[in-house]
């Protein structure tokens, strides 16, 4: 379980990005954050894995307090928090194959590492992975010769192969059209509930994160102003969030959608 408490991060500047965050997130479960640029959505799933340092509070991973870890046992800890990237942070010039196993870079020594010699076992499970996520044909293919949503596809595997206890995942379709952000989405939901992860996703659609999450999170102002189930968010609560706006045409598109895919399940 991912356990937050009392989390707040002020910047040098004096911005105040997170204030007194409370949460918890047990196994399983899929958590979208959303709220409004500058909410301080980044900053709190980069607070967890303190790629950004929190000023106020304490972050949990099962007993492990991540906020008193120093540098190397932070190391070792960031082995059970996988983090999925918007800009999706591929090497470019490496293949398929070899950003994924890089996600294996936390356990094995460093010359090895340097020599991209990775044990057989982790060789086998990134295969398996990206028969998974549906990039077995492409093992070879160099990250630079892929599309958006196969980059992302190849950034689930690689978060994936660290055996993480939760994943972090920082605005996953923000570069993608609509249909493959839906797949993208799916696959990550599908992939959590197979292995009983936990996944803290920062999204700015809220109809994605309705259609998708179990539990939805809103932040203003860096402060939580709705924590609830997607059908909880009614105009109000919206507007809440993000300011006034004729929320009602999007809660119909998602009633919409719902409708569509009972519709489709029922026909199959």
């Amino acid at each position: 379980m991912l356990r937050l408490e009392d989390l707040g991060k002020r910047y040098k500047t004096g911005d105040q990005a997170l204030t007194g965050i409370n949460l918890e997130v047990p196994k399983g479960q899929v958590m979208a954050l959303i709220g409004p640029s500058g909410a301080g959505k980044s900053t709190l799933i980069r607070c967890v894995n303190r790629l950004v340092e929190p000023t106020a509070g304490r972050a949990w991973l099962d007993d492990l307090e991540l906020t008193a870890l120093g540098s190397g046992a932070l190391r070792r800890a960031r082995r059970s928090m996988g983090m999925i990237f918007q800009e999706y942070a591929l090497v470019e010039r490496l293949s398929v194959m070899e950003n994924v196993l890089s996600g294996r870079l936390g356990y094995v020594g460093f010359w090895r590492s340097f020599a991209r010699k990775f044990p057989q076992s982790d060789i086998d499970q990134a295969f398996r992975l990206l028969e998974r996520v549906g990039l077995d044909h492409m093992v070879d293919k160099r990250a630079d010769e892929l599309s958006g949503g196969q980059r992302q596809r190849v950034g689930i595997a690689r978060a994936l192969i660290q055996n993480p206890e939760v994943l972090l995942v920082d605005e996953p379709t923000a570069s993608l059209d609509p249909k493959t952000s839906r797949q993208i989405m799916r696959l990550i939901c599908e992939l959590c509930k197979e292995s009983n992860l936990a996944a803290v996703i920062n999204i700015h659609d809220v109809l994605l994160a309705q259609m998708f999450a179990e539990r939805i999170v809103g932040l203003q102002l860096g402060e939580i102003v709705y924590d609830g189930p997607p059908n909880g968010l009614t105009p109000e609560v919206l507007t809440q969030i993000y300011g006034e706006e004729d929320w009602a045409a999007t809660i119909e598109a998602v009633d919409d959608d719902d409708n569509n895919v009972e519709e489709s399940a029922s026909g199959r």
